[in-house]
């Protein structure tokens, strides 16, 4: 597996307490199933994989910070909101007790590029990696993940595919990465576990 959960963008990191406790009940939810079927987890090099978010209000959202994959469970300290970003400059604000997730830039150009969507989840998973490569809308193999570039293949991808109604992608660039969304987390996480049954 190539590194993973490695922060590439430069965050504004405005540290405040913990968000409440019901504010991530639902990622928190879909989160464990995604931990239990190591969908999300830590690899041989003990670098955590994977990662969860919800839109919160307009384009902000709420995601599992970095390198919270490779914990069991995760409480109100472990998610952070990131309120704005800016692909040119590779940056983004985040406000909460921990940094956001290495993948947040693309999350934040999901939430942006369609405002149906309330819940993403970025699972990593070999064999299903490679059955849907290709067979989905899949981002250029060149293309790293938490990169401005990755972020802009979500703005190609909604632009070229059928990725609105699809709701499901390969990053081919970013071994064993698929990201799942959909109106609510639900739709995510069942969307996962519907390809996964159908392995």
């Amino acid at each position: 597996m190539k590194e993973t959960g490695v922060i590439k963008f430069n965050c504004n990191w405005i540290h405040e307490a913990p968000l409440n406790g019901h504010l991530i009940e639902d990622l928190n939810t879909w989160r464990d199933k995604m931990f239990d079927l190591s969908f999300i987890g830590v690899n041989d090099e003990d670098i955590g994989y994977g990662n969860i978010s919800r839109r919160f209000r307009n384009n902000e959202f709420i995601i599992s910070g970095s390198a919270t994959g490779k914990l069991l469970k995760l409480g109100s300290e472990h998610y952070t909101i990131v309120t704005e970003f800016d692909l040119e400059k590779n940056s983004l604000t985040a406000v909460g007790p921990i940094l956001a997730s290495s993948e947040s830039l693309t999350h934040a150009v999901i939430y942006q590029c369609d405002e149906t969507v309330n819940g993403i989840i970025h699972i990593h998973h070999y064999e299903l990696w490679k059955k849907l490569m290709n067979t989905i809308p899949t981002t250029r193999a060149d293309v790293e993940y938490g990169t401005p570039a990755m972020a802009n293949e979500m703005i190609r991808l909604f632009g070229e595919t059928n990725l609105k109604s699809q709701k499901l992608l390969v990053m081919a660039g970013h071994q064993d990465g698929i990201i799942s969304f959909g109106k609510d987390l639900n739709e995510a996480g069942n969307q996962l576990l519907n390809v996964y049954n159908a392995l």
